[in-house]
């Protein structure tokens, strides 16, 4: 039998050190939980163990933003590898899990992975599939979620009370109780069952294979929770109960104490990061932390905006908050979480973060780019152009797309906010409202945005979503095409009503009948009339482009030939009667 191997973590160490991002090299986390862990897995009678266990404890800041992970998996033996089949499911968990962006829920990472893997355990058995079961724990913040396909179990030992969190799929008729009818591996379309819930301190997890549960009642395994011995040593008790009692499986069990709570929200943890105070005001010409000031370039009460140079003269905004928001609870989160999801959406549709590796203070610094607003452009220029619009549309579309999934709403799109670079790039800028679900906190019944921009289902009090940024664009681009509103401008603290749009041909009348469908479609005031997704939205401009393509005029020949072939042969008659006529005269 193997040993029991336990660990207590109120630091990182690793079992699998993954590398955090360049953000988080920057701040030194602690670490507000607090977990003890345990676990045993034993051969007992059989020649193999094909039961895997894994733990990955990240680094600090990629453990606050992406958890800890814990797996059990018991291999199917009557497939080609069943023991395979468990190692190569939770390698895959352990790695991909961390690989997928930080701002996806918990549950979506997990599917995600899963059903890829499920694809690569049915393509790698040699003609029989690679078959196992899987029981998952993540423990986020303040929350853990749970994935689970299989029989083997989790347990939640909580106030006093076990409570079963999975249920074992297999077969119901006598005989067949230890069948599976669902596995990792077993069938194409794959069915996990995901649970998520609050964390309390003091709460104890257990995870089992079936060669323990089979042979130990519920009430049993209470018992061995209630009693105050360490994780290792309940592990091992169980493993060796189950077997004493007759177990002829392999036999697993990984048991997590939750020892202290995190704080409650993301940007609570990142305020938390380091005590940085807000630098006294800039002065031109200033040296400050290795950058150049050259003067104040906006202020406003939120926050203020400094051109800098670098040690190689390379212009940057420097953005902080003004001394009045010193005493603010949320104005330092706020900016952090900025910085935030601008790391995690780097790309040519978003502006370049310095990495500030000596920063002692609050404040970001992201790259200028020389160009205009799409605002001063329109102010400037007038509406743009057909085509211009058609050139500018698709980049703001799929710059959205790429941030929708990363599972970010920037909850600001309006031309202010979206900036033409003279290298030609179409940059999103000011993520000062953007919002991700299930780590952004929103005060109660507040309602960010630019009122002409923000959709109608939200001024309802529905909550923030991926189509509300699609409207935000619709109601952008059809602004810059005739210098209205589709719905007429909304004023701050406005009710609106909204009814149907203003089709846009009507101060455009050179648009074709196809893009005044696809705008009339954008801004439509009830949801599900609109674009689901950035991709629909290009495939419908993509669509129109070619159907205005394909209708072009085309000459008559090519249309009726049989019709000008009659009409040439027709004039060609009368003109030789006309000549015959004149011949004989």
């Amino acid at each position: 039998m193997k040993s029991a191997a336990t660990h207590l973590y109120r630091v990182a160490p690793s079992r699998l050190c993954l590398s955090p991002s360049p953000l988080m090299n920057l701040w030194t986390l602690p670490m507000p939980l607090q977990l003890s862990i345990g676990e045993t897995s034993a051969t007992g009678p059989r020649s193999e163990n094909q039961d895997a266990l894994r733990v990955v404890t990240p680094a600090p800041a990629l453990a606050a933003s992406k958890g800890y992970l814990l797996g059990l998996a018991d291999g199917v033996s009557q497939c080609a590898d069943g023991g395979l089949a468990a190692r190569a499911t939770l390698q895959a968990l352990a790695l991909d899990y961390y690989s997928t962006p930080e701002t996806w829920p918990v549950q979506h990472s997990l599917d995600r992975l899963l059903i890829a893997h499920n694809r690569w355990l049915q393509a790698n058995g040699g003609g029989q599939p690679l078959l196992t079961t899987l029981t998952a724990l993540v423990l986020r913040g303040r929350c853990y979620t749970l994935a689970h396909i299989g029989d083997s179990r989790a347990y939640l030992w909580r106030s006093g009370q076990l409570q079963r969190l999975t249920e074992d799929h297999v077969w119901e008729q006598p005989g067949m109780q230890h069948v599976l009818k669902r596995a990792m591996g077993l069938d194409q379309h794959l069915v996990v069952d995901y649970r998520d819930g609050e964390l309390q301190a003091g709460d104890r997890f257990l995870l089992v294979s079936d060669g323990v549960w089979a042979c130990l009642s519920d009430k049993r395994i209470g018992e061995l929770l209630q009693q105050g011995y360490d994780a290792a040593t309940i592990c091992q008790t169980l493993v060796d109960e189950a077997h004493r009692a007759g177990s002829q499986d392999n036999a697993s069990a990984l048991l997590v104490h939750i020892e202290q709570l995190p704080e409650a929200a993301l940007a609570d943890t990142l305020a938390q990061l380091e005590h940085w105070p807000l630098p006294s005001r800039l002065r031109d010409g200033q040296e400050f932390e290795g950058w150049r000031v050259e003067g104040l370039l906006g202020e406003s009460r939120q926050s203020l905006i400094y051109r800098v140079h670098d040690a190689d003269d390379q212009p940057w905004l420097l953005k902080t908050l003004p001394a009045s928001r010193a005493g603010e609870e949320q104005a330092g989160p706020a900016l952090l979480q900025e910085e935030w999801f601008l790391r995690r959406v780097a790309g040519r549709h978003f502006p370049e973060l310095h990495a500030l590796p000596q920063r002692q203070h609050l404040y970001y610094v992201q790259r200028e780019y020389a160009g205009q607003t799409l605002a001063t452009r329109l102010q400037q220029h007038g509406p743009l152009s057909l085509a211009d619009w058609q050139d500018l549309a698709p980049r703001l579309i799929k710059a959205l797309g790429l941030l929708h999934r990363r599972n970010i709403i920037h909850r600001d799109i309006k031309p202010e906010n979206l900036l033409l670079g003279d290298d030609g790039e179409l940059r999103v800028l000011d993520f000062g409202l953007a919002y991700c679900p299930g780590l952004t906190r929103d005060e109660a019944h507040a309602l960010p945005g630019t009122p002409s921009y923000i959709a109608p289902e939200a001024f309802a009090g529905s909550p923030p979503n991926a189509q509300q940024d699609l409207y935000a664009a619709g109601v952008t681009l059809y602004h810059l095409l005739t210098g209205h509103y589709p719905h007429g401008e909304v004023e701050a603290f406005q009710r609106p009503r909204f009814g149907q749009p203003t089709p846009a041909s009507r101060y455009r009348p050179d648009l074709p009948a196809w893009l005044d469908e696809v705008l009339n479609r954008a801004v439509a005031a009830t949801p599900a009339q609109r674009f689901e997704t950035a991709e629909e939205w290009l495939l419908a401009l993509e669509s129109g482009e070619r159907q205005s393509l394909n209708n072009r005029p085309r000459p008559l020949l090519e249309r009726e030939p049989l019709l000008v072939w009659r009409t040439v042969a027709l004039v060609s008659l009368l003109l030789n009667l006309l000549l015959a006529l004149l011949l004989f005269k």
